[in-house]
């Protein structure tokens, strides 16, 4: 099986927290055999470690190692580049949407999504918001 997954769930992999235990079941009851992601994953990752250590959830050591650790992942993801169709798309969904809240980042992550439409068979997110549009824009999740 083909999923998509945002960074909201993708970083339940690495930090245990609210929903992990959803994502890991995801692992386990499924035989995923590719995991795309936005390229801007790797930017929300690390600003979400980072607040992290912030608001003290995590120490820097923590933080630098979970970092490492996603990093030598990196080959085990599809790396889906936010091109000028995915921002043109985005654009057009933030006109879609955005009275209803979507911003930026989500509208990148929503328009990576709405271009694998006919490559994932299912689209995760433990974000509230993100998952009203994935179902607004018939993504199965």
């Amino acid at each position: 099986m083909k999923i998509f997954l945002d960074t909201s769930s993708l970083f339940k992999l690495y930090h245990k927290e609210s929903d992990t235990d959803i994502i890991e079941r995801v692992f386990t009851d499924y035989n995923i055999t590719t995991i795309y992601l936005s390229e801007i994953a790797k930017i929300e990752f690390a600003s979400t470690i980072w607040k992290k250590v912030r608001i003290k959830e995590l120490t820097e050591s923590q933080a630098k190692a979970i970092l490492n650790l996603f990093e030598q992942d990196f080959g085990k993801y599809t790396f889906i580049p936010s091109d000028a169709i995915i921002n043109e798309q985005a654009r057009n969904l933030i006109t879609k949407y955005g009275k209803q809240g979507l911003r930026t980042l989500d509208s990148i992550q929503l328009a990576t999504s709405v271009s694998l439409a006919g490559n994932a068979s299912l689209f995760i997110t433990t974000d509230k918001l993100l998952a009203t549009f994935f179902k607004l824009e018939l993504l199965p999740t």
